[in-house]
């Protein structure tokens, strides 16, 4: 029974190691934080007198928080979502998809994406936390509301005025304080 007992104990001590070799540090944006990035593009669109469609998604690209500003073109609200999306699934913005294509690389014609400027990956730490995506008045002005906005939670996770926090070693959330 000791040498079972002892390979037992092996076992149990390899598997628990290499388990703990698989885990990985998973940071995730909070509905605070998602907030705090729709705030940062309604102020921007808001200076820039650019009504917009705006849309914060997790990495899946599921919806968070949404606002649709007075005086939007109804169709805005589908391409702010849509924007986010692609931006969150594919971890890059969408102005790279459209030079992409414009490129001719015509394959992402048909991924079922949205290859229209104005969605961008909001990161932290390095990591993709989400995504925000802006339709409104022309494709620059989306880019640019967007890019304020994915930039607001990483610049207050570097000034302090938000933190990286979690409930367990394995997973963070990103949110203002």
């Amino acid at each position: 029974m000791t040498k079972l007992g002892t390979s037992v104990g092996m076992l149990a001590l390899i598997l628990s190691l290499s388990a703990r070799a698989q885990t990985m540090e998973i940071i995730t944006l909070d509905q605070a934080g998602a907030e705090k990035v729709l705030q940062a593009a309604k102020q921007s669109a808001e200076r820039r007198n650019a009504p917009s469609a705006i849309a914060v998604v997790d990495p899946a690209g599921d919806l968070l928080t949404f606002q649709r500003m007075d005086g939007v073109r109804p169709a805005s609200a589908d391409l702010a979502i849509e924007k986010a999306r692609t931006a969150a699934r594919l971890r890059r913005p969408t102005e790279e998809v459209e030079d992409n294509i414009n490129r001719g690389r015509t394959a992402f014609v048909t991924a079922g994406i949205a290859a229209l400027r104005g969605g961008v990956p909001i990161r932290v730490n390095g990591q993709v936390v989400g995504a925000v995506g802006v339709a409104g008045l022309s494709k620059e002005t989306d880019t640019g509301i967007a890019n304020a906005a994915a930039a607001a939670l990483k610049s207050a996770t570097d000034d302090g005025s938000a933190q990286v926090t979690g409930s367990t070693s394995d997973t963070q959330t990103a949110s203002p304080r």
